[in-house]
């Protein structure tokens, strides 16, 4: 059996420009779906990290979950999609080992700016998944934290959280206007999660699920006035350079 720090050792390296985790496949999607497609679309590198397979999911098994998730991607323009194994439910008992994990991918990739879900959520592994990358963040720019390969320190620009189930007033939204349709596709793509069959265990995600997440991509549009908005957290005030783009003093 081929090690952690092996695989990661047989992966090309290779930058990226925003890398999302999430705790299970179909997490991101449902919260930044149209944000990864829309800089995807844009010559972006994004990338995808899921904590776990999602093994305890009533719908699906994770062999469907993950040719769904693997789909989804496709759908979305992501470029690199990691799947951890961590276990579901199970996020709350991380061991240090699996700690450097995530480190050793933030450090090996070194993206721009990473996501992860925004704490307060129904599922508490969406909130666990959170606490993780927020221990990950900050050790992988401590230079003496030991992690695969040895990896030279390196922290992300921002950390910036997503919602998932959740709904609160956002600090910043993304227009997704010319995205929600890409994004729509990427969910129906989780077609075990999300549609109701002979042989489907109900639950929220098969309650009409999708139109809850787009009604809510609609909401944060009205607040600025466009048509779907996907809703962002930031731990830290945004720096504004120029309020006033493009227009000179003296025009």
């Amino acid at each position: 059996m081929i090690s952690f720090g092996e695989k990661v050792r047989q992966t090309i390296m290779t930058s990226l420009d925003l890398l999302a985790f999430g705790a299970h496949p179909d997490d991101i999607e449902i919260g930044m779906g149209g944000t990864l497609a829309k800089y995807a679309k844009a010559g972006y590198k994004v990338g995808i990290c899921n904590l776990t397979n999602a093994e305890l999911s009533s719908n699906g098994t994770v062999q469907i979950r993950q040719e769904e998730a693997e789909r989804a991607s496709k759908q979305l323009g992501v470029c690199k999609r990691i799947q951890l194994s961590f276990r579901d439910r199970g996020l709350k008992y991380i061991t240090e080992e699996d700690l450097r994990k995530v480190v050793s991918l933030i450090r090996q990739f070194q993206p721009k700016v990473i996501f992860a879900p925004f704490e307060i959520d129904r599922h508490p592994d969406h909130g666990e998944c959170s606490r993780i990358i927020n221990e990950a963040y900050f050790n992988a720019g401590i230079r003496q934290y030991r992690c695969y390969e040895n990896r030279k320190a390196y922290r992300p620009d921002n950390l910036f959280y997503y919602f998932i189930n959740g709904y609160e007033r956002p600090n910043f939204v993304i227009d997704i206007t010319n995205e929600k349709k890409l994004k729509r596709q990427a969910l129906l793509s989780y077609e075990s999660q999300f549609t109701m069959k002979n042989n489907s265990i109900q639950t929220p995600l098969t309650n009409d699920y999708i139109s809850a997440v787009e009604a809510r991509d609609q909401l944060f549009g009205k607040e600025v006035g466009v048509h779907a908005a996907e809703g962002f957290m930031t731990p830290k005030p945004l720096i504004i350079d120029q309020l006033l783009v493009g227009r000179g003093a003296n025009k």
